[in-house]
């Protein structure tokens, strides 16, 4: 099983260290989707790019880029997030709480682990579990084309604190 970094819980926020963190890098990556470079998709690409940020709402994205002085409306960060996903640069999930929550798209397949106490999305890969997949596709007369893989528990710190007592 391979654990990436890629979650969006704990620890000091910074950008990946590839080139796509750069200004450069994100103008880019807009031209090549055939999206002018604007500061509302610039903003939201160095978002996405935070290690500890990657998974957002539009909410989430909206109230960071406020907080940064930024000066955007709720309206343009839903316009953005749609153009970068119909790009291809942004993936959108719709995880179970009915709030699409958006990431970059990297390429490459991965699943998730959602925390039902704090919201947390942690990235992970397993080939063991593809494999299952793929078998019981065929089993039952599939030809996989693409799956989403979601599970959801408590991550370490929402199950420490459900196991402490209340201090009443």
């Amino acid at each position: 099983m391979t654990r990436t970094a890629r979650g969006n819980g704990g620890g000091n926020e910074g950008e990946s260290a590839d080139n796509a963190g750069t200004a450069d890098g994100r103008d880019a990556d807009l031209r090549n989707a055939g999206l002018k470079s604007t500061l509302p998709r610039k903003r939201v690409l160095e978002l996405l790019r935070y290690r500890n940020s990657r998974h957002l709402s539009a909410e989430d994205i909206y109230r960071r880029l406020i907080e940064q002085g930024t000066d955007v409306g709720l309206g343009t960060v839903y316009r953005v997030l749609s153009q970068l996903e119909q790009a291809g640069l942004l993936l959108r999930n719709d995880f179970d709480g009915g709030k699409a929550i958006y990431e970059l798209n990297e390429g490459g397949h991965h699943d998730h682990l959602i925390c039902l106490g704090c919201g947390r999305v942690d990235e992970f890969s397993n080939e063991a579990i593809e494999i299952l997949q793929e078998q019981t596709a065929t089993a039952y007369g599939y030809r996989l084309v693409h799956h989403r893989l979601a599970l959801y528990g408590y991550c370490r710190r929402c199950a420490a604190e459900a196991a402490q007592p209340s201090i009443s």
